[in-house]
């Protein structure tokens, strides 16, 4: 079984606009061990959503090639992405009209093949694993805080029990307070269902508390990657905005008092 759960390699990313031609991603490398907690970072417009979407099936490179769990990403958008990979939309991007229950219950019920009981018992089941009680189930999401649309939109990603699971901007628009659980949750998940995680964050704190592994999109291209300790003293000045600035300072320091290990 090959220990990389992603495989990228000579992608370039190529978008049009009338005559003119932007160029996103050139000669991209990026391989993604297993059990990893990698995280995607860079600065606006350097691809880092795309290459998420990418990686689910849901946009195409205009060469090169990324491969996930051994099979062409293009093939998760034909054959249903969420067998395979789960994804956290930055907004949660939850069905207005469908209860929280029947949200998570979503993807079981399009595969037609399982019974109402068996798909109802397993949207409980991931209800509660993300931390919710069984009495949120018929809530709408109107109803619901930013904490809490997060976690169902999580217990939907997982309701497949997918081994990849991609988040975008996870902790965005959250409190610190919520931010902190939903990162010890996150944590919690990624340790319990042994999954290989994805991340973009801008979140500093995010960053530092759940990375495995850092990879920096710049020029084009990932300039390094590795564990967070190594990617901060890496001399690029992107690095020295993003990292070495006070909040960068600041997250480090409290990295340095609360390690976290996998």
């Amino acid at each position: 079984m090959n220990s990389n759960i992603v495989d990228i390699r000579k992608l370039w990313t190529v978008f049009h606009n009338g005559d003119k031609e932007s160029v996103i991603h050139k000669d991209l490398d990026l391989t993604i061990a297993r059990g990893e907690f990698l995280s995607l970072v860079g600065g606006s417009g350097t691809g880092k959503t795309v290459l998420l979407r990418q990686m689910l099936g849901l946009e195409q490179p205009t060469k090169g090639e990324i491969t996930v769990l051994d099979k062409p990403a293009a093939e998760l958008g034909k054959r249903g992405a969420a067998l395979r990979v789960g994804m956290l939309f930055q907004q949660g991007a939850l069905f207005s009209a469908f209860t929280v229950l029947e949200n998570i219950a979503f993807p079981l019920r399009e595969l037609k093949t399982l019974p109402s009981a068996l798909i109802h018992e397993a949207a409980m089941v991931k209800l509660q694993m993300v931390g919710l009680s069984p009495d949120q189930a018929d809530k709408m999401p109107a109803d619901l805080s930013g904490g809490m649309v997060k976690r169902v939109s999580l217990a939907r990603a997982l309701i497949m029990d997918p081994p990849l699971l991609l988040l975008d901007e996870p902790t965005a628009g959250l409190d610190p307070e919520s931010s902190d659980s939903f990162c010890a949750l996150l944590r919690s998940l990624h340790r319990d269902m042994e999954l290989t995680v994805v991340m973009v964050t801008h979140d500093l704190d995010t960053l530092f508390e759940l990375s495995t592994r850092i990879a920096v999109l710049a020029d084009q291209k990932v300039i390094v990657s590795g564990p967070p300790k190594d990617v901060v003293v890496f001399q690029h000045p992107f690095i020295r905005t993003f990292f070495l600035g006070e909040r960068g300072q600041r997250a480090m320091e409290l990295l340095r008092e609360y390690p976290f290990t996998v």
